[in-house]
């Protein structure tokens, strides 16, 4: 899915009107209908609604929306400004229509201090949407304030209040707190960065039928991995195939005491399907790694830690879990470096030993996979302001180096040389423990090893860890759920895939 500016989202509802064709109040119809069919399904023990309704085609979302949620037999409640506020064309048709309603109360702003809000009521922000390019002041400034302090499920329509779309507010901006954001059609890029995604709660996109011919059209550099991209990524197995047909898999870590690192990463490449999977660790670690991923061969690579690493060159390296940083291993390893040419993933104490100086990022072979995480991305390349920065700055580095650049973040990104960011939206809080990253180093080298371009291994890579998670935490919740638990879903996710697969077909 594409994301697109606000500008460019204004841009697609325009086009829409003019060559469906469509009035554009049938369009406000169709989006508010989108909502209430959401809520009609979804919140089916609470019966008071207060909809707080701005001046612009928000609003107008709202007030249709009010009129649809009481002839549906809620009982309904409307905030505006002033009932001598200025609305836009299409929200001053709707407020008419609202008026005629004598079961639909409209009241101030300044009257929601005497309102009750109890455990049924539901909150819905159709103040800005889009539309908003500055902080929030005055009235609406203090009304947000005030919501914000409710316990009421609290619902965004497309965008929170307050909340930029395309980019981070200032410190101290009043931004509307939501449990749940209805966006129209598109992902916004602020729901993606945890400065901003915060406030969005669950974000649900509803699909109100935009012109598909401009959204095919219009060129982005921001997209999410959706199901429909990574649908047109996996490949099935060929029932002819052999273990040679899907590659060689050589993943480079451990030290003492790390071997677990180690262990986590091999056992991943295996269940992502990698035809051979080796383990180049040290000798502390044969017991260990030959006990627990007996699947796999071990090949030495030093005592307590790795010193020499061995090259073949018909093998997918990925390099860096529990690596460790001593002298012997970082001359060791950037001996490889200078020696190896193809593309690598690139993880951890990996990138540690590469960030102790600029110069060893120009080692890095072209189309190369990192995955760093906040920490070692500033180690690598500096300090940035915030993650709309970083992820500037990551298109920068990915350019010039030539290589895919995985940030992980709750939302990771995939960021690629031409300049595209892939945001992922699967996974959970549950990934936020020590092996996670050790997991995604085994699935991106088993991908790169089984024919997936990097760019398509890195895409499949990350949606396919978030989703693994996701079943890892119906089963054991995010709190307890262990990174082999993750591994042990990956039948789960393939068995998902391949059924998708079948019904394309």
């Amino acid at each position: 899915m594409k994301i697109f500016k606000a500008q460019q989202i204004r841009e697609c509802d325009q086009y829409t009107i003019k060559n469906e064709p469509i009035l554009s109040i049938q369009l406000m119809e169709r989006a508010a209908q989108t909502c209430i069919d959401w809520i009609s399904e979804n919140c089916k023990n609470h019966r008071n609604f207060a909809i707080f309704c701005g001046n612009g085609n928000n609003g107008g979302d709202g007030f249709a929306m009010a009129r649809m949620l009481y002839h549906k037999g809620f009982d309904v409640d409307v905030f505006i400004q002033s009932p001598k506020a200025k609305f836009s064309e299409d929200a001053t048709i709707n407020f008419k229509e609202l008026k005629e309603i004598s079961g639909i109360t409209i009241k101030d702003f300044k009257d929601v201090e005497d309102y009750r809000f109890d455990k049924r009521t539901i909150i819905i922000d159709a103040l800005f949407g889009t539309g908003l390019s500055r902080n929030l002041e005055g009235d609406f400034k203090n009304l947000i304030d005030f919501l914000n302090s409710k316990t009421s499920v609290k619902i965004s329509i497309d965008v929170p209040s307050g909340l930029l779309s395309d980019g981070i507010s200032s410190d101290g901006s009043t931004i509307f707190k939501a449990d749940y954001t209805l966006s129209f059609q598109f992902w916004k890029k602020s729901f993606l960065h945890p400065e901003s995604g915060k406030y969005t709660g669950k974000v649900e996109v509803l699909d109100i039928d935009l012109s598909e011919e401009y959204i095919s059209q219009t060129e982005t550099k921001d997209f999410v991995i959706d199901d429909e991209v990574v649908e047109n990524i996996f490949k099935p197995r060929n029932e002819f195939s052999h273990k040679g047909t899907y590659g060689k898999s050589t993943i480079i870590g451990g030290s003492y005491g790390k071997i677990g690192a180690a262990v986590l990463s091999t056992r991943s490449a295996l269940k992502t399907g990698t035809g051979l999977t080796f383990t180049i660790a040290p000798k502390c670690g044969y017991e260990i790694l030959q006990t627990s991923c007996p699947e796999a061969m071990f090949i030495e690579g030093g005592n307590d830690f790795i010193q020499n690493i061995e090259i073949d060159e018909n093998s997918t390296y990925g390099i860096g879990p529990g690596l460790g940083t001593q002298k012997e291993t970082m001359k060791g390893f950037l001996q490889f470096l200078k020696e190896y040419s193809k593309p690598l993933i690139l993880d951890a104490d990996a990138l540690n030993i590469i960030s102790q100086d600029e110069k060893n990022l120009k080692l890095i072979p072209k189309k190369s996979i990192i995955t760093p995480h906040p920490k070692e991305f500033e180690r690598l390349f500096g300090k940035t302001e915030d993650s709309f920065e970083r992820v500037e700055l990551a298109r920068k580095k990915a350019n010039e180096l030539d290589v895919y650049i995985i940030l992980k973040d709750h939302h990771t990104q995939v960021v690629t040389p031409e300049g595209n960011v892939f945001y992922n939206i699967t996974g959970n809080s549950g990934l936020a423990k020590g092996g996670s990253g050790d997991i995604l180093l085994g699935i991106l080298t088993s991908f790169v090893a089984q024919g997936y371009s990097e760019e398509n291994a890195a895409i499949l890579g990350v949606w396919f860890h978030g989703k693994a998670a996701e079943f890892a935490s119906e089963k054991y919740s995010k709190e307890s759920m262990l990174p082999t638990d993750v591994i042990n879903e990956f039948g789960n996710v393939f068995e998902l895939l391949n059924k998708r697969a079948e019904i394309e077909l």
